[in-house]
């Protein structure tokens, strides 16, 4: 029994898909830079489109793995684990991001700071209102995060459909 698997762990086999996405990413910025720089939009719509057909094949070789049964309960945890880091990885780096960002505007140091005495934002710096479109873009933001969870808890905990479509 050659085939036989006696561990709980899943080991993939080779995929194509990590290479066509990186060469996919490439052509999608490398279309940017061009259009940037006066051609047309084509080329990163390429790498666009491109990117949209690898998440869509290698999501659908997950499903896939996950119905022939090659996600055991060790996988599984093994998955949730990974998204929680990931989750946590992007959590430590706005927390840095917002960290330095007020660091820097509320404590100016040192000769070598863009900041002149003392004032922010430096002079020269145009700022806008925050109570506009970054509100609404805020509020749009948390209401489609309310709509997937409101969606989510709907099928996961008491399996309606009709408030799983209303989210």
């Amino acid at each position: 029994m050659a085939h036989a698997k006696n561990h709980d762990y899943h080991i993939l086999p080779p995929s194509i898909w990590p290479f066509l996405g990186a060469v996919a990413a490439f052509v999608m910025l490398f279309g940017a830079v061009l259009w940037m720089h006066g051609s047309g939009p084509w080329m990163g719509l390429i790498g666009f489109v491109g990117m949209l057909y690898v998440m869509f094949a290698w999501w659908a070789d997950v499903i896939k793995e996950s119905q022939e049964g090659d996600h055991t309960p060790v996988v599984v945890i093994g998955l949730r684990y990974g998204f929680i880091m990931f989750i946590m990885s992007e959590v430590m780096f706005f927390a840095a991001w917002f960290w330095s960002f007020f660091k820097h505007a509320m404590y100016p140091m040192g000769p070598l700071s863009p900041i002149q005495d003392g004032q922010w934002p430096p002079a020269g710096i145009e700022t806008f209102d925050p109570w506009h479109l970054p509100l609404i873009n805020t509020l749009i933001l948390l209401c489609s995060g309310a709509a997937a969870t409101w969606a989510h808890h709907a099928l996961a905990h008491e399996n309606n459909r009709k408030d799983l479509v209303n989210g």
